[in-house]
């Protein structure tokens, strides 16, 4: 019997969830922190790539989590998401 292909996502997460959940909260903040400010500070591809990476993280989290939001936490992590896509274009984008 074949998975789905959310199955097949979460089953692959599991061990990079729980090496996350390892962590101390304060470390994986700061390393969030400073991905960020590196967004903001640093010239332009880097700050793309560096928002483009917290993109992917929020991305997965907010796959992995989908179905336990209810509709207005749904709505406020795809704002989150949406904001940092839209700043690693406009980092990344040709002037």
């Amino acid at each position: 019997m074949a998975l789905s292909f959310r199955s097949r996502i979460e089953h692959a997460s599991a061990p990079w969830a729980e090496r996350l959940n390892a962590v101390p909260r304060p470390v994986s903040l700061g390393v969030l922190v400073v991905l960020l400010a590196v967004g903001i500070l640093a010239p332009s591809p880097w700050s793309g790539i560096a928002f483009l990476v917290v993109a992917a993280f929020v991305s997965w989290l907010l796959f992995l989590t989908w179905q336990r939001l209810n509709p207005p936490e749904r709505l406020f992590r795809i704002a989150v998401l949406t904001l940092v896509v839209a700043l690693a274009v406009v980092e990344l984008a040709p002037s």
